[in-house]
């Protein structure tokens, strides 16, 4: 039985990704039904934020009692609340079906198990936990903004093979291929701020097109940057400065500066910058991930710049932990995709 659950749990995942970008600040959720005979008579995803959830996109499709006393698949705890639209849960038992499998509980404080309980009360059978590390892995950026209320942030960095980002003179043009940093203009799509430091804007004066409705945050203690750089070109600008921002050991307190971001509705971050931010952010504990492009070229000097700058750790077993979830090729360049541990 659990084979099965699985199978149908995978088919909700792959339904819910098809929700990327499209839902946030909601997660992303997919939702299978089968009939008491166990045929699939419906699906439906989480399209939009503010659409219809997954549950209800799937049982509104049904025209007659075909989900009676059928099994419902949810990669989500079905919702117990009114807000963009009706309880899933008040849905679920107006369709009688007669049990429901459920990956993980929603962290959402106000659904919180509570969908789980008037399901069960109302006596539908509820299986919970199948495939609930993929159910978290998928919905991680939701995960971390609500219990943390902070954007999730992904850091990109590239570099040597040796880990260098640049020269000792500041030369980085270009380390990785045309393929990887056309990859990297895709990537920013998925996110609804990037984040830099005002020596990177300085030292290389880049664009980081978002578009027209997505930020930029510039991180810019001095105010030293030139209104005219092209990174002002598009998008909404927002200007950490010592007049607005905390200052901690001489540097701006860039947690404050993350929570000012999530309070403007931007949940999920892309930092692109130099070795003494990235440094910073990670000492800090505020990267949740990191893209690398490793570019199959040796610097070999010791006075070239790197892509961490700030930890002064004499034992290895005191390093940041990672963990590895993807690597492919890209040009003739690596990307790997990795978590923060720790």
């Amino acid at each position: 039985m659990r084979n099965l659950d699985e199978k149908y749990m995978k088919m909700c995942f792959a339904l819910a990704k098809k929700g990327k970008n499209a839902t946030r600040p909601n997660p992303l959720v997919g939702c299978v039904v089968l009939d008491k005979l166990g045929n699939i008579v419906s699906k439906g995803y989480h399209k939009k934020y503010g659409k219809n959830h997954a549950e209800r996109d799937a049982l509104l499709k049904l025209e007659n009692n075909e989900a009676e006393g059928g099994t419902l698949y949810v990669n989500l705890e079905p919702c117990s609340h009114y807000g963009k639209t009706p309880p899933c849960a008040d849905l679920i038992i107006e369709k009688k079906l007669k049990k429901v499998v459920i990956a993980m509980q929603d962290v959402n404080p106000i659904v919180c198990g509570n969908g789980i309980k008037k399901l069960k009360e109302a006596g539908i059978e509820v299986t919970i936990g199948i495939l609930e590390d993929d159910a978290k892995f998928l919905n991680r950026v939701f995960i971390k903004n609500q219990t943390k209320k902070l954007p999730y942030v992904v850091l990109k960095t590239a570099t040597t093979a040796d880990g260098k980002t640049s020269t000792k003179t500041g030369s980085s043009k270009w380390i990785t291929s045309d393929e990887a940093r056309k990859l990297v203009y895709k990537m920013r799509k998925d996110f609804d701020c990037i984040m830099t430091s005002s020596n990177t804007v300085i030292a290389d004066n880049p664009n980081m097109k978002m578009g027209r409705n997505k930020w930029k945050c510039i991180l810019d203690k001095d105010s030293r940057v030139d209104k005219n750089s092209k990174i002002f070109n598009d998008g909404q600008i927002f200007i950490a400065t010592k007049e607005n921002t905390p200052v901690k050991n001489n540097q701006l307190d860039i947690e404050f500066v993350l929570k000012e971001l999530y309070k403007k509705g931007i949940y999920k971050v892309f930092v692109e910058s130099g070795g003494t931010l990235a440094g910073a952010m990670l000492k800090a504990g505020l990267i949740d991930e990191i893209y690398q492009f490793i570019a199959p070229k040796i610097l070999n000097d010791n006075n070239g710049k790197s892509c961490f700058d700030g930890d002064d750790i004499d034992e290895i077993n005191k390093s940041r932990n990672l963990k590895i979830y993807d690597i492919k090729k890209v040009g003739n360049d690596l990307l790997i995709k990795s978590l923060v541990l720790n």
